[in-house]
């Protein structure tokens, strides 16, 4: 999923737990899958910023040299300004977007049968 082009809200949303977790049957599977799907945006997001910002790292740490670049503070201001991972993850998580799978209800499920 692009986060770049998702269409969650930028502020945060009152969510009805128990229509949202629907689906799992359990409130903290829900945000427990919501939670993880979130640090994996975080650290997607986080990698890429950085990625943008190298190009920009100077070799030489001096102070003298070290001037405000102007599109370096654009690119921060535009990952500033994305919806939160939470935002984002949570979305993706009431459009059905999100793949998930719970080890043990898949155990219980074989040691049954």
């Amino acid at each position: 999923m692009d986060y770049k082009k998702t269409n969650a809200p930028l502020n945060t949303v009152t969510r009805d737990m128990i229509k949202l977790s629907e689906d799992t049957g359990n409130v903290y599977e829900t945000v427990c899958i919501i939670a993880k799907r979130a640090n994996q945006i975080a650290i997607e997001m986080k990698q890429d910023l950085e990625k943008k910002l190298q190009e920009f790292a100077s070799m030489n740490d001096n102070l003298e040299e070290i001037s405000e670049n102007r599109e370096q503070i654009e690119i921060s201001r535009y990952y500033e300004k994305l919806p939160k991972p939470t935002l984002i993850a949570a979305q993706e998580y009431e459009e059905h977007k999100l793949v998930y799978r719970n080890p043990l209800k898949e155990k219980d499920n074989i040691d049954a049968n």
